[in-house]
């Protein structure tokens, strides 16, 4: 979950520099089906590819949705809103899938798990807003706020749906079905969209990220947070993305050199601190 609260970062980073140069469903339905077909080959090299895996297609229908409506809608709310106000809606993803692992693996918030998620917003929340009261207190939603929250209410649902639906299948076998899944109900709503763009005339750019969004944040993320949703409870696995912010600041470091004020420092130290309070309770529920 490290390694996918960093890779989110970095499409969150790289996302909002081709936001609006590329229609959000076109540039998903092309990165579902490449991340397909990346992830297919993995499976077939891993033998993961086996006759239960097509058992129960419908999943991967549903999986697929969820996680394509995700990224569609993060792209479209991406057109409009600051990236201030965008960070911190993805802030609320983690309660919203303690209530839906509640809901449908009736996976019970600890005290400890609810004291630590607490403490991981506020400190997301406090590298989000840099530390400015009066910038959290101004905050105001928009449409395009308002777009992405529905998009991070899906990603949240995804998270338990992965436990619950999954029968066994390999990692990369089970994020390859997912991805097909979202490719073709993407695909199909978004037609008229992927045919009407001139991908021709696309900046450079453009393909770059894509390429870095097919292998990295679809391909990757899926995997990784199918494996982890196998193991953890949804509200741990979400608790992670606490680290996003901090993510994409070493992002926006790496890519343009701007360093951030040392104000954000003590909301970096409380996303760390909550996630030792999780993993210590973890290995509290093991023993």
């Amino acid at each position: 979950m490290l390694a996918f609260a960093m890779l989110v970062a970095g499409s969150f980073s790289f996302g909002g520099r081709i936001a609006n140069q590329i229609d959000p469903m076109a540039l998903t339905a092309l990165r579902f089906a490449l991340a397909t077909l990346v992830l297919g080959a993995v499976s077939w090299a891993t033998g993961q590819i086996e006759r239960k895996l097509f058992a129960g297609w419908w999943r991967y229908l549903l999986l697929g949705s969820l996680f394509g409506a995700y990224f569609v809608l993060m792209f479209e709310g991406l057109k409009t809103a600051p990236p201030v106000s965008t960070a911190a809606v993805f802030t609320l993803t983690p309660l919203m899938a303690a209530g839906f692992g509640y809901l449908v693996m009736r996976q019970v918030l600890t005290p400890a798990m609810a004291v630590a998620l607490v403490i991981g917003g506020a400190g997301a929340l406090w590298v989000i807003f840099r530390g400015d009261l009066s910038a959290l207190l101004a905050f105001e939603i928009g449409r395009g706020e308002a777009i992405y929250f529905w998009g991070c209410l899906a990603h949240a649902l995804y998270i338990p749906l992965v436990a619950k639906l999954s029968r066994g299948e390999g990692v990369f076998a089970f994020a390859a079905g997912t991805a097909a899944g979202g490719a073709v109900l993407v695909g199909l709503l978004g037609f008229r969209q992927i045919v009407s763009t001139d991908w021709a005339a696309l900046p450079a750019t453009v393909w770059a990220t894509l390429a870095y969004l097919v292998i990295f944040a679809s391909a990757a993320s899926i995997s990784l947070i199918q494996f982890a949703s196998r193991r953890l409870k949804a509200a741990k696995v979400m608790a992670y993305t606490y680290l996003v912010p901090s993510f994409v600041i070493l992002w926006e470091l790496v890519l343009t050199g701007g360093l951030p004020p040392a104000l954000v420092l003590p909301g970096v130290a409380l996303t760390v601190l909550a996630l030792m309070l999780l993993l210590r309770e973890g290995r509290a529920q093991a023993a």
